[in-house]
């Protein structure tokens, strides 16, 4: 499995160089780093120095992900969650965190372990102890779920499959440019360890959501969301408001699990940007 890729060590030494709080976005199965380009744009444009770190052995586009594969099979969550350490260990400045579904769970995974300054955890996928299990998200998960020689395969989605799951809440036009845009395979590995993560007492889905070092920390839902429901991220609201630090809810409620991506990006990159701003 790849370390740090000449990318993110540039992206490393420019957030170093530039003095600025370093903004670190983290992305979800289905998806590749350049989901995050606006965001970043954004970020930038207001005094942050953004990385987008892919998983380890992430291709650079979407045409070279379809092409290979098989780069993504057999990543797990703990994998990904100590590459993200890594790079975040090698920055100067203490980041602020920004993660979307897998990503925002690891989001709340690397605030859980202290190295971030902020934390925006968006449509987060569950934790060992967040109990809900919608049939919706079954459904999106049976992509993988339903063989399980896919735990160690690379899974796509077909365009039926990522309307449901990605694109419900937005028109047929627009679901099927964001599947064109943005939609790879993905490693299944992580969705098998979230399915038995409340059976597991070892399992790499784990939220350290008491360390009194985690930071403040904003949850961002959409409404409409097949994949991740609200009543899942209400669970992981109400593990992580245990926290000392501040820990705050935010609904959009007719946005699906494509809120990050989709031509409502905006409205919920500046929720995002707003919060992180006041720490």
């Amino acid at each position: 499995m790849a370390g740090i890729n000449a990318q993110e060590t540039e992206e490393i030494d420019r957030a170093n160089a530039s003095g600025r709080t370093p903004a670190v976005f983290v992305h979800g199965l289905w998806l590749l780093p350049s989901s995050w380009d606006r965001w970043a744009e954004l970020f930038e444009q207001n005094g942050y120095s953004a990385l987008t770190p892919g998983w380890p052995d992430d291709p650079e586009t979407v045409t070279e992900a379809k092409q290979n594969p098989e780069v993504f099979a057999g990543k797990t969550v703990g994998q990904v969650a100590d590459h993200f350490e890594d790079v975040i260990r090698k920055l100067d400045r203490e980041p602020v965190v920004l993660g979307h579904s897998f990503g925002g769970l690891l989001a709340q995974i690397l605030a859980g372990r202290g190295v971030s300054k902020a934390t925006v955890a968006i449509d987060p996928a569950p934790f060992r102890g967040v109990l809900p299990l919608p049939i919706s998200s079954l459904k999106v998960a049976s992509a993988a779920l339903r063989n399980p020689a896919n735990r160690h395969r690379a899974v796509p989605l077909t365009y039926e499959q990522f309307r449901y799951g990605f694109g419900n809440a937005v028109s047929e036009d627009e679901a099927k440019q964001l599947y064109d845009m943005f939609c790879v395979p993905t490693p299944g590995a992580p969705l098998f360890q979230a399915a038995s993560a409340n059976l597991n007492p070892w399992t790499d889905v784990k939220v350290k959501s008491k360390n009194p070092d985690r930071g403040p920390m904003l949850i961002i839902e959409g409404g409409k969301d097949h994949t991740v429901p609200p009543s899942i991220a209400k669970a992981s609201f109400k593990k992580e408001r245990r926290n000392e630090a501040v820990t705050e809810y935010k609904e959009f409620p007719d946005r699906g699990h494509s809120l990050t991506i989709d031509s409502g990006w905006r409205e919920v990159a500046q929720a995002s940007l707003d919060f992180v701003k006041r720490f």
